[in-house]
C-alpha cells in the first residue's frame, strides 16, 4: 500500500479534508502526496540510495547515467525523467514526431459528420478534455475518454471503436494535444461514496500480485521504478499515464493507455483484462489519480 511508503504532515491532512469533495479523496490524496514524497526521494540522490532503492546498478551506471533531485512535474516523461541516455534519444526522435499526422486525423474525427449529421462536438463540446477522464458516472461506474467516446458513437447510431488503436488513439491523440496546447493538467475527482469505492478497488488491484510471475503493478512502477529489466528502465507511477495515448517504437504505431495495460497483463503472466471491463477502469481511475496536478503531455513516444 502506498501509505506505508511515507507519512503525510498532520498540515497537509488537514488541508486534504478541508478542499476535499465532501472528504470522499481524503484517504486518496493521501496516497498520491505519499507517493509524490516517496519518489522525490527515491531519486534524490541515486548513488546515495543504492543499497535501498538500486542494489542491482552499478556506481558508475548511477553517477553518469540516472539523474537525481528530481521533482514533482519532472516524473510527466516517465522513465526519461532519470534515465540521460534514454532522454537523448527520445529528444532525438521528438523532433520529428511519428504521431503528428495521428494529431491531424484525429482532428478530422472529431469534426467528422455521424450518418444523423451531428458529431463528437454533441458529446465534446471542447477537446481539452483528456485530463479530465476517467471520471466516474453515477450510473455507469467509471468512464475512460475511450468508454465515453464509444459511448458517444452509439449514442448516435455509430459502431464503437477498438479502444486500443486506430480511431479511438488518433482521436485521443487530438484530445491531449488540444489538452497540452490548453496547459490542461490532470484533475481527476472523487466525490462520492461510490466513487471512492471504486478508487479503493484500483488501488487494491494495482498493489496485489498476479499471474503465474506473482508481480503487481507496483512491484515493476513504485517499488521497481528506476531499476533495469535488461536494457530498459522501469518507468513511475507517478506521471504514468500524462503521456498517453503513446507511439511506442515496439508497435510502430499509437495506442491508447488501455493497450498498454493489456500489454503489462501479460507481461505479469496473467490472461489480460478486456479493455472496456469494470477492472480496467477503476484500475485506470487509480492510476490517473496519482496523476492529479501533472501536465497533460501527450501524445507522445516511448520505446
Amino acid at each position: 500500500m502506498i501509505r506505508s511508503i511515507a507519512k503525510v504532515s498532520a498540515l497537509g491532512l488537514l488541508a486534504i479534508s478541508i478542499l476535499g469533495a465532501g472528504g470522499f479523496n481524503e484517504q486518496a490524496e493521501k496516497d498520491r502526496k505519499a507517493l509524490i514524497e516517496y519518489m522525490q526521494k527515491k531519486f534524490s540522490d541515486p548513488l546515495k540510495n543504492r543499497a535501498s532503492q538500486f542494489p542491482y546498478s552499478t556506481d558508475k551506471e548511477l553517477k553518469e547515467n540516472i539523474k537525481g533531485g528530481l521533482k514533482f512535474e519532472d516524473f510527466r516523461l516517465g522513465s526519461y525523467a532519470f534515465n540521460k541516455s534514454g532522454k537523448e534519444q527520445y529528444d532525438e526522435i521528438a523532433e520529428m514526431p511519428p504521431y503528428e499526422d495521428a494529431v491531424d486525423e484525429g482532428e478530422e474525427l472529431y469534426n467528422k459528420k455521424f450518418k444523423n449529421g451531428k458529431s463528437f462536438k454533441e458529446c465534446f463540446p471542447k477537446p481539452d478534455i483528456a485530463g479530465d477522464y476517467p471520471m466516474y458516472d453515477a450510473k455507469k461506474g467509471v468512464v475512460t475518454l475511450s468508454s465515453a467516446i464509444n459511448d458517444c458513437l452509439k449514442a448516435n447510431g455509430e459502431k464503437p471503436w477498438n479502444m486500443k488503436k486506430g480511431k479511438m488513439a488518433k482521436l485521443e491523440a487530438y484530445f491531449a494535444y488540444q489538452s497540452k496546447e490548453a496547459g490542461k493538467k490532470f484533475n481527476i475527482k472523487i466525490d462520492s461514496k461510490e466513487a471512492q469505492e471504486a478508487y479503493e478497488r484500483g488501488k487494491k488491484e494495482y498493489y496485489s500480485q498476479r499471474g503465474y510471475l506473482k508481480l503487481s503493478c507496483a512491484s515493476c512502477h513504485v517499488q521497481g521504478a528506476g531499476k533495469r529489466v535488461r536494457a530498459e528502465y522501469m518507468s513511475p507511477l507517478l506521471g504514468q499515464v500524462t503521456h498517453f495515448p503513446v507511439y511506442r517504437l515496439k508497435w510502430e504505431d499509437l495506442g491508447t493507455l488501455e493497450r498498454r495495460m493489456v500489454g503489462c497483463n501479460k507481461d505479469q503472466g496473467e490472461n489480460p483484462h478486456k479493455a472496456n471491463s469494470k477492472w480496467m477502469k477503476e484500475l485506470l481511475y487509480f492510476m490517473a489519480y496519482m496523476s492529479n496536478g501533472m501536465p497533460v503531455d501527450g501524445p507522445d513516444i516511448r520505446k
